[in-house]
């Protein structure tokens, strides 16, 4: 994982120099441990972290927001999958360890 370290807003986020390909040009793909399995489309997401004790919040249109009761956890994602970045994928690995890793395809 390559990149650059960014700042704002009070959070650290690493930007990496492509946002769907590693280092070796290889695509990132989240996939869920227990499972096995390749999270294709939100559907399938929304299924796994209903699972896991995520509720969904309708608050932004232009944001898919997921939030967990127990923590003060915040899951955005863009509502177009095809804006689903590796940035999102790590997002959702830190917040859910042992459920999910990205890996490259």
């Amino acid at each position: 994982m390559s990149g650059v370290w960014v700042f704002k807003n009070g959070v650290v986020r690493l930007v990496e120099n492509s946002d769907c390909h590693g280092a070796n040009g290889l695509r990132k793909v989240l996939v869920h441990l227990p499972s096995d399995e390749v999270i294709t489309s939100y559907a399938v997401l929304e299924r796994k972290l209903y699972s896991l004790g995520w509720e969904r919040y309708y608050d932004e249109p232009e944001l898919l927001q997921y939030h967990k009761r127990s923590t003060v956890h915040l899951i955005s994602l863009p509502k177009d999958f095809n804006r689903f970045k590796s940035m999102h994928m790590f997002d959702i690995v830190v917040k859910n360890r042992n459920e999910f890793e990205v890996r490259d395809m």
